[in-house]
């Protein structure tokens, strides 16, 4: 039974794939898609929501816009990574479909209390919008089965040394999420830097011979550029689609059970995601931590999503 769920993003490179596999994927019954400041400015993160679901042929499903800047500090968008569009490398049609005039976090509230049973939350951003969710409409909590997000990492950062991007943006949404008692699931650099695009990868996409699929090889390109210019990859790691992949089937991304805290004051370290794999603090679990992912059925459900989609389209 497709599990349902709303994706909360700030389209980005592999938030694009991960609209795709959440679309694609018979497992998964997308209910939303809302965004939020991260990658880009909330207005570019929108935009690129709607360029990715018109290209992808994804209709009946609503897209809001979110939080525009984080909780307490200001702003900080990727677009080193990114570009300045926040979706550089393909050439995107005119959009057809249009957010809806309503706040991510009031079309969240609606979603989890009208749906007939508790809807997963699947992150690929900063967490704003989720956080905001919880503390103004803390009754909706018992609605959310869990919160699967991208975010974090048991080892090195990618935005600072200490800290990875999503949560460095707000630390303080992502505090509020670790510690609101709902069910969290992390899928941090530490997994999501194996699912690695391969030249192998790009020639699976290149091999479905549609419009879809060369728009994925396209960003797929770009992204390894940036990823070879700043980090020395010899291949770009798509991270958001992962989080999506661990709610399709959760043989495909392995889990332990940890505490995690964020750190909201280290000079060095803010933002950094605290993972006590060994229990030394003594503290109960808050949340299943990702440590290793079967690549070869992820990209299958991946690849397989983009040729259902194309195929649709074509």
């Amino acid at each position: 039974m497709a599990v349902p769920i709303v994706i909360d993003c700030d389209p980005g490179h592999d938030d694009a794939l991960a609209i795709m596999l959440a679309a694609g994927d018979p497992g998964i019954d997308l209910l939303a898609v809302t965004t939020v400041a991260g990658n880009q400015t909330l207005e570019k993160t929108t935009f690129n929501a709607l360029r990715v679901c018109t290209v992808a042929g994804i209709t009946g499903v609503p897209v809001a816009a979110g939080c525009a800047q984080p909780l307490v500090e200001p702003l900080e968008v990727a677009e080193d990574v990114h570009g300045v569009s926040g979706i550089d490398g393909p050439r995107f049609p005119v959009p057809t479909v249009a957010a809806v005039p309503e706040h991510a976090v009031e079309l969240l509230r609606r979603v989890l209390i009208g749906h007939p049973e508790p809807v997963t939350l699947v992150p690929t951003a900063p967490l704003t919008n989720i956080a905001l969710l919880l503390t103004r409409y803390p009754e909706v909590a018992g609605r959310i089965k869990e919160i699967v997000l991208m975010g974090g990492s048991t080892e090195r950062g990618n935005r600072t040394p200490a800290a990875e991007f999503n949560i460095h943006v707000d630390p303080e949404a992502a505090d509020i999420v670790f510690r609101s008692g709902v069910p969290v699931t992390m899928c941090g650099l530490n997994v999501t830097h194996q699912a690695l695009a391969t030249p192998g990868v790009l020639a699976r996409f290149e091999a479905l011979d549609s419009e879809l699929g060369w728009i994925c090889v396209e960003l797929l390109r770009y992204f390894a550029g940036t990823y070879r210019r700043l980090f020395g990859f010899s291949a770009p790691p798509v991270h958001d689609p992962v989080a999506v992949a661990r709610v399709i089937d959760p043989r495909i991304v392995d889990c332990v059970d940890a505490h995690v805290a964020v750190e909201l004051h280290g000079r060095h370290t803010r933002g950094a995601t605290v993972v006590d794999l060994h229990g030394r603090l003594g503290l109960p679990a808050n949340a299943r931590v990702a440590v290793g992912l079967r690549t070869d059925l992820f990209w299958d459900r991946m690849v397989a999503a983009v040729a259902a989609l194309g195929a649709a389209r074509d």
